[in-house]
């Protein structure tokens, strides 16, 4: 195929490769932080651990997170 070939596909841009680069830690970040709560969660005693499986702790965590990733994509300014 010649350079002209619009077949061709063109190079990422280099912002792109940055950002797959930046969803990849993200993402590994996350996974860990999940199995490190799992982890902590199954050495609690077991009061704790009622606490944490029976009230509304987790959804608590998962809005409070999910408000801040939010934020951090929405401000302008970055």
């Amino acid at each position: 195929m010649s350079a002209e070939d619009p077949r061709t596909e063109p190079e990422p841009q280099p912002g792109w490769r940055r950002a797959g680069r930046d969803v990849v830690l993200v993402a590994v970040f996350l996974v860990a932080i999940v199995l490190g709560a799992a982890a902590v969660t199954g050495v609690l005693p077991e009061p704790l651990q009622r606490i944490v499986f029976h009230t509304p702790l987790a959804i608590a965590v998962l809005v409070i997170g999910t408000g801040w990733v939010l934020f951090r994509v929405a401000r302008p300014g970055r």
